[in-house]
């Protein structure tokens, strides 16, 4: 197994998140990175390469649309040794990404503010973020993902040790991904059948 060079990098929750980057730096990880995780690392005198730099690709859609882009998933998802895999990667132009870390907007900590409303909710559903962390743990033998702060203590002694995590730890860091996952889209879905239909502006169709 080869030792992480490339780490994507985007955290709401940034607990312990200086320590834990400024470990994988002196490790020689590079860093990609978008919004207020970018700023953070900058702070910390750490180089960073925004996404939008790494795909050629801006930001867009009030933010809707940052890491949505064939060269962070295609770095995230292709298997390592696989001869078609890398051939394609080289003709495309894609790098690899052997790290994400990644925790999602708060969706549970938004509808429970008095006054939420649905169009609050709605722009609260994170899509970026799921998505790299789903093709992050599907691709748990070639990509160590992290979601939990709690995680990063174990993840960084075995970086530190041999330049990669093990097979075993990624495995266990991909099964929490999907218990998040399953417990994030079940929050959405229990809050969305609460909310009413009759009445709620954001359900009215616009006028011709």
């Amino acid at each position: 197994m080869e030792k992480i060079k490339r780490a994507l990098i985007s955290l709401t929750d940034k607990t312990q998140a200086t320590a834990f980057v400024e470990v994988l730096a002196k490790l020689g990880v590079q860093f990609l990175s978008t919004g207020g995780t970018a700023k953070m690392l900058r702070d910390a005198g750490l180089e960073v390469t925004d996404v939008s730099t790494f795909t050629g690709f801006p930001e867009m859609l009030g933010g809707r649309i940052k890491t949505l882009h064939p060269k962070v998933h295609g770095g995230i998802l292709f298997q390592r040794g696989n001869p078609e895999h890398e051939r394609q990667c080289s003709e495309q132009g894609l790098e690899a990404i052997d790290l994400v870390a990644v925790n999602l907007y708060d969706f549970e900590k938004t509808v429970a503010k008095p006054g939420c409303t649905l169009a609050d909710a709605i722009e609260n559903i994170d899509i970026g973020g799921p998505t790299m962390l789903r093709a992050a743990a599907k691709n748990f033998k070639d990509v160590t993902v992290v979601v939990d702060p709690a995680d990063y203590s174990q993840v960084l002694q075995e970086l530190c040790a041999s330049g990669n995590t093990q097979l075993t730890t990624r495995f266990y860091l991909a099964k929490k991904v999907f218990a998040l996952t399953a417990h994030y889209d079940a929050a959405i879905s229990a809050w969305l059948k609460r909310v009413p239909v009759i009445g709620n502006p954001y359900l009215q169709e616009e006028s011709c």
